[in-house]
């Protein structure tokens, strides 16, 4: 706490001075980032460094809808479950090295048959029956079944297997030392200085970039972004609504928010015994949870109350799903037909036990923290004690009933797949319910677009009734950059920690 209070008392005076313009820098753009352990896009699948390192046989376009990449092209034949690309001729890897089928043969067979790998994202390509090179410009996936979301999955960036192969993936040299073919080449990675350096890849494919060089700032701590910007250490941060707001009309700056799918909420661990215990009233706590207040304090009007895991998606959204207006009358009439009653303490109690969990919360990560501490002064006073413990790091030994979580699902609301289907890869808190098993594997299957839209209707429908997270609250992207950064195209609806901005980024230009 006195590391905040201090943090912020520091804010507030730099942020009374001049701003402070690096000069002579118009080819270098400093991005004030977030803390970065590898780069690689089957490890690291919501990060923003490997979007624009690596390539993938599709990539998405403005609206958040699948496009040729690497591939110069694709068919399907929905009769036999068959996607075939055409490859690019002369890609070659930012090493030098040419990229080929083999790269793509590589990548694939590590996402459907390497059991060692450490990925969350392994799920999404279970469908995947073989994957075959009948020439050395042509790839060929064969899939067991239908799977509506595919094209979205391809594209996950692709690795080189000269690197790769006969190497660990989870620990391997280059994903410190990142190869890719795309629009910038990785140069060095000071980890004691906390910076990642870039450089345009001039033999780019596609458009190559204006900016020359991308320095990135790996920072953990909300404020030091903040303060960065103001001392002209850094040209663009995402930050957390209130210091956005900071610098809203400001000499030298620009605001630019972005609609995400970044949702906050309370993910409960059934490892946990109290959850296996209770997890019949998790969805009541609803009730006892302003989520507007939250929008309104925490997140100063940049977002709006959440509940569902694709609300923010174009195949979500449906109202039935939002059952649970903040009444804490009903609340209480609820718990009662559950059988908990209050104590002499004031809190609930039921079978002896009493509404007692505790979620953790990383305690850089000050946004996270204040809406924790919202939640569990709001559920105090209904009767039930939510104790919030702050870590440096998640710890998923000690016990805790849960996290303060954030996910997001921009793109096919498939997504959620691997997060909410009982032992997916992805589904770390272990939620399992068969109706939602069996509607998302329904919304996977089903090609037709108003088809899926009433399927992941109904999914969001029986998650409502059967949660596992306690959904909070969706988040603005408010980002800062200085004036001369201009090109930020806001046509994208962004991802978790608002990561895709630079998915134009060939477009941008920095001017001083």
């Amino acid at each position: 706490m006195y590391k905040r209070w201090l943090a912020a008392l520091w804010l507030v005076c730099v942020m009374a001075l001049p701003s402070v313009a690096a000069a002579g820098r118009d080819d270098t753009l400093t991005y004030a980032g977030e803390n970065e352990s590898t780069i690689n896009p089957l490890l690291n699948n919501h990060q923003e460094l490997p979007t624009i390192i690596f390539s993938g046989l599709m990539k998405y376009d403005a609206g958040g809808r699948p496009v040729p990449d690497l591939a110069e092209s694709v068919s399907v034949d929905e009769a036999s479950n068959t996607y075939t690309f055409r490859l690019r001729s002369g890609v070659r890897w930012h090493d030098g090295r040419p990229f080929t089928v083999e790269d793509v043969l590589y990548t694939y067979g590590a996402l459907i048959a390497d059991k060692t790998l450490t990925s969350s994202v392994t799920s999404n390509y279970e469908d995947i029956a073989s994957v075959t090179a009948p020439d050395a410009q042509t790839v060929v996936f064969r899939l067991s079944r239908p799977n509506a979301a595919m094209l979205d999955n391809f594209t996950m960036g692709i690795l080189p297997k000269h690197l790769f192969e006969g190497r660990d993936i989870n620990t391997a040299p280059a994903n410190y030392a990142p190869v890719g073919t795309g629009r910038y080449r990785f140069v060095t990675w000071d980890t004691a200085g906390g910076y990642i350096v870039l450089e345009r890849n001039d033999d780019f494919y596609g458009k190559v970039p204006n900016i020359r060089r991308i320095i990135y700032k790996t920072v953990a701590v909300e404020s030091t972004k903040a303060l960065m910007l103001q001392s002209g250490e850094a040209d663009i941060a995402w930050l957390n609504a209130r210091y956005a707001d900071r610098f809203r009309g400001r000499e030298g700056f620009r605001n630019v928010d972005f609609q995400t799918a970044d949702y906050r909420s309370c993910s409960m661990d059934f490892r946990s015994g109290f959850w296996q215990r209770n997890a019949d009233s998790i969805a009541v706590l609803n009730f006892a949870v302003d989520k507007q207040a939250i929008v309104k304090s925490v997140l100063a009007g940049h977002g709006m109350p959440a509940w569902s895991p694709i609300q923010k998606n174009r195949f979500g959204g449906n109202p039935a799903a939002d059952m649970y207006p903040y009444d804490l009358k009903r609340f209480a009439a609820e718990m009662e037909k559950l059988g908990w009653k209050k104590g002499s303490d004031g809190v609930y109690e039921r079978n002896g036990e009493k509404f007692s969990f505790t979620i953790q919360v990383r305690d850089y990560e000050e946004e996270r923290v204040d809406i924790a501490n919202v939640v569990s002064h709001q559920l105090k006073q209904a009767g039930v004690d939510m104790k919030v413990a702050l870590v440096t790091r998640f710890d998923w030994k000690a016990g805790y009933n849960g996290f303060l979580a954030g996910f997001a699902a921009e793109f096919d609301p498939d997504a959620v797949f691997k997060d909410f289907v009982t032992g997916a890869s992805d589904n770390t808190m272990q939620y399992s319910d068969a109706e939602v098993d069996r509607l998302l594997r329904e919304g996977r299957a089903t090609p037709d677009s108003e088809a899926r839209r009433r399927v992941y209707g109904q999914f969001e429908v029986e998650y409502a009734r059967h949660p596992g997270h306690l959904f909070l609250a969706y988040l603005d992207g408010n980002y800062v950059t200085v004036d001369g950064l201009q090109g930020l195209d806001t046509s994208r609806v962004l991802g978790h920690h608002a990561v895709g901005v630079m998915w134009n980024i060939e477009d941008w230009t920095l001017n001083r």
